[in-house]
């Protein structure tokens, strides 16, 4: 994988660059969508490449390594030969998803057993075996192996936790580089910086990855119940320390007022589940604000969802979105899914685009405080 910066805007941090991986290209800034189990909810691959125009998706060591297992996964030929993406894919290590079974997992320096939430059977995740699962995935980036400790956890709990996840990084690192990719095409391993809320802690995770001189880096722990400004304020800190010649992944952030911010400040990559999640509950994201359809005022409006977003934004009214939501019909999901997932690849496009232009800090401070009203 390289990475090459492109353009930087004169007013602030934010970068525009091409990620190149075997898979193809990655414009960035970049939203992924979450494809956890190997499908991103309620939306086909062709409307993901042609509505929404996302160039890589996710997927998740944790459920992928339950369901369908790496037996299926092996014989597929990795999870692109099992679900027909053929762009980039990026995997997650299922860390996250195992600390937080609380009460059915433990955690120990080797690793960390859990419970299947499906079964209830019981299974063992060390660095090493992560590593392993992700090469059997086959994802282009795959994350390292780290601990997730609660957003809330004091000082002592935080500084043990990101002490266990440096360690368990180096372990990640040695099975990374004693192992080849099995599909024949190249994988990247990205560390994660972790830290909680606490400055100096984030600054030695952040000097500690620096120096792995990985392909990229990831920014986690954030997110997770903390005021914005203290997100804003550990995203600042971070990458005033990680090189700016690789790319900077923000895990699992946000709205679209979280995006943009988060760009300001030098972030290159997003996931999260809000898009799909929000759509099948019937809130769409535009740049006008929050749509709820289930409201009565979209009764008999028939323009349409969003005049300048994707094709089915364009031919379906709000009233007819609406109805569909009244009437529990599954395409209104869909709809909505696909609508949301559009307007966030616009939204990381267009800044983008004025990243390349130089006025994306004009362009963001204009346009954040409507994003997040209620339409």
């Amino acid at each position: 994988m390289t990475f090459e910066l492109q353009h930087t805007d004169p007013s602030s941090d934010a970068r525009a660059g091409i990620i190149t991986t075997d898979h193809g290209p990655i414009k960035t800034p970049i939203f992924m969508p979450v494809g956890t189990c190997g499908s991103v909810k309620g939306v086909h691959f062709s409307e993901l490449r042609e509505q929404v125009k996302a160039q890589i998706i996710l997927g998740n060591t944790y459920h992928l390594y339950l369901r369908p297992g790496l037996d299926v996964l092996r014989k597929a030929g990795g999870l692109h030969g099992f679900n027909g993406w053929e762009r980039p894919i990026l995997t997650d290590s299922g860390g996250f998803q195992v600390f937080s079974l609380t009460g059915i997992r433990k955690l120990r320096e080797e690793g960390c057993e859990f419970r299947s939430h499906i079964d209830g059977s019981k299974h063992f995740f060390t660095p090493e075996n992560v590593m392993d699962t992700e090469r059997v995935i086959g994802a282009d980036i795959m994350m390292a192996f780290d601990e997730c400790p609660p957003g809330q956890s004091d000082y002592r709990y935080a500084k043990e936790s990101l002490a266990l996840t440096q360690r368990w990084l180096d372990r990640c690192i040695k099975r990374f580089n004693e192992t080849e990719p099995l599909y024949g095409h190249r994988q990247s391993l990205f560390p994660i910086v972790q830290g909680c809320t606490y400055k100096d802690l984030r600054e030695e995770a952040a000097k500690f990855v620096a120096d792995k001189g990985a392909d990229g880096n990831a920014i986690g722990g954030l997110a997770v119940g903390e005021p914005t400004e203290v997100m804003y304020e550990m995203i600042e800190v971070v990458n005033g320390i990680l090189p700016k010649d690789k790319p900077r992944y923000l895990m699992g952030v946000g709205t679209p007022q979280n995006i943009l911010e988060a760009i300001e400040r030098g972030v290159d990559m997003f996931d999260c589940v809000m898009p799909t999640r929000n759509g099948r509950n019937a809130m769409l994201f535009t740049y006008e604000g929050t749509m709820n359809m289930r409201n009565k005022k979209w009764e008999d409006d028939f323009s349409p969802v969003d005049p300048d977003g994707c094709d089915i934004d364009r031919i379906t009214t709000k009233a007819y979105l609406h109805h569909l939501f009244k009437a529990q019909e599954l395409l209104a999901m869909q709809i909505a899914s696909i609508h949301n997932l559009a307007f966030y690849l616009r939204l990381v496009g267009d800044a983008r685009r004025h990243i390349e232009q130089g006025d994306f800090a004009r362009w963001k401070a204009g346009i954040i405080s409507q994003l997040g009203r209620r339409v």
